[in-house]
């Protein structure tokens, strides 16, 4: 079986929740379907420019479009063509509900579809009217011609059953994992030490926070409520943002002296972040399943989220959440021994990627048992 995937910038080593999802679950995926091709359709601007195998999975650049608006679609577009007419794949597997607005060119070009729904993007601050106008048509258009949805998170699931219950045997959900980043637990001696050292942080007197500098992250609020805690040393923030972004301006222009931004860093790096921090917070007014909160949590970073239904999904204890934009609450909650936040890992076995990869391969076993 042919198996094309969409939707995506490209892995590995690309940062974002959907390139994490899916660098972790193909490479599964083709080691318990080894008789399967896997292609995965990834955008020239962060990848290599030439075809790469990673673990086994065919990782091929295409065109997209060099603006935020038009980058995802035109990369889908391009991506469908090539799936049914270079790879005359079987299945096309589509990431994110910008992307499925190409899920019906998919079932026209006479293959099997699956949307897995990472999210409500139309909420993201980023975009205007007719951005989230699209995005809505691509969830839309999604729920009527994939032959399967996968919604990482359970609020999702349940709003999808209520707004398509005709629908409702199509949806399966299968969350995001989280045992990439357990590794032998990150001690205050794990490897890449250095990215410790090169920022001047001390172990357990810092504040981390990890994801793109986009509005929807809210990462004013934490910057806001660090202020008021001057018992730790730093605030942390690792993550890209957009060129010459309004919004990493306005973050640099509230924050003091000691907060870092680090830009982008490699996932080894990030984990060793989150080992040593005192507290990792997430502060997001937009989230599908929140994987930067699962690498925290599997890292062993006491942890503190907003308590937007995503990241309430999780099922962490009430005191692991604070009130969307209420600095007061969460400068108050970071003045606390911080040991009340830390998580067991037991939780993690909910998000396990072997699990999840034989979920996602039990889907692709039935679509294939069903006539197109």
């Amino acid at each position: 079986m042919k198996i094309c995937v969409i939707g995506l910038r490209g892995f590995p080593g690309v940062m974002g929740g959907v390139e994490t999802h899916c660098e972790q679950l193909y490479p599964r995926l083709k080691a318990m379907r080894p008789s399967d091709e896997i292609v995965v359709f990834g955008r020239k601007p962060y990848l290599p420019g030439r075809e790469t195998v990673h673990q086994g999975v065919r990782v091929v650049p295409l065109y997209a479009a060099r603006n935020k608006y038009f980058e995802a679609i035109s990369n889908a577009f391009v991506a469908v063509l090539h799936a049914r007419f270079k790879i005359r794949a079987d299945i096309v597997h589509i990431h994110a509900i910008g992307p499925a607005l190409v899920a019906p060119l998919a079932k026209l070009l006479g293959m099997k579809v699956i949307v897995t729904h990472h999210g409500d993007d139309y909420r993201r601050a980023k975009w205007n009217g007719i951005a989230k106008a699209a995005l809505r048509a691509g969830e839309y258009l999604g729920m009527r011609f994939a032959d399967q949805v996968i919604p990482v998170s359970q609020s999702v699931t349940r709003r999808l059953r209520q707004s398509f219950p005709d629908r409702a045997v199509a949806l399966q959900h299968i969350p995001n994992g989280a045992n990439h980043s357990q590794g032998a637990g990150f001690a205050p001696a794990a490897l890449h030490q250095d990215v410790v050292t090169r920022h001047r942080l001390e172990h357990m007197r810092y504040v981390a926070c990890v994801g793109r500098l986009v509005p929807e992250k809210c990462f004013e609020d934490v910057i806001a409520a660090f202020e008021r805690v001057p018992d730790l040393d730093r605030l942390v923030i690792a993550g890209g943002a957009e060129p010459d972004s309004p919004y990493l301006r306005k973050l640099k222009a509230m924050a003091g002296d000691r907060v870092i931004f680090t830009g982008p860093l490699p996932r080894p790096d990030v984990e060793t972040l989150l080992a040593h921090a005192a507290l990792f917070v997430l502060p997001s007014s937009h989230e599908g399943l929140p994987i930067a909160a699962l690498e925290a949590i599997a890292a062993g970073a006491p942890t503190l989220l907003s308590d937007i239904e995503p990241n309430l999904d999780i099922g962490l204890s009430a005191q692991n959440y604070f009130r969307l934009h209420d600095v007061d609450e969460l400068a108050a909650k970071m003045r606390q021994d911080p040991d009340q936040f830390r998580i067991g890992r037991d939780l993690l076995r909910r998000y396990d990627w072997s699990a999840i990869s034989v979920q996602t391969s039990s889907v692709y076993d039935r679509l294939t048992l069903v006539p197109a």
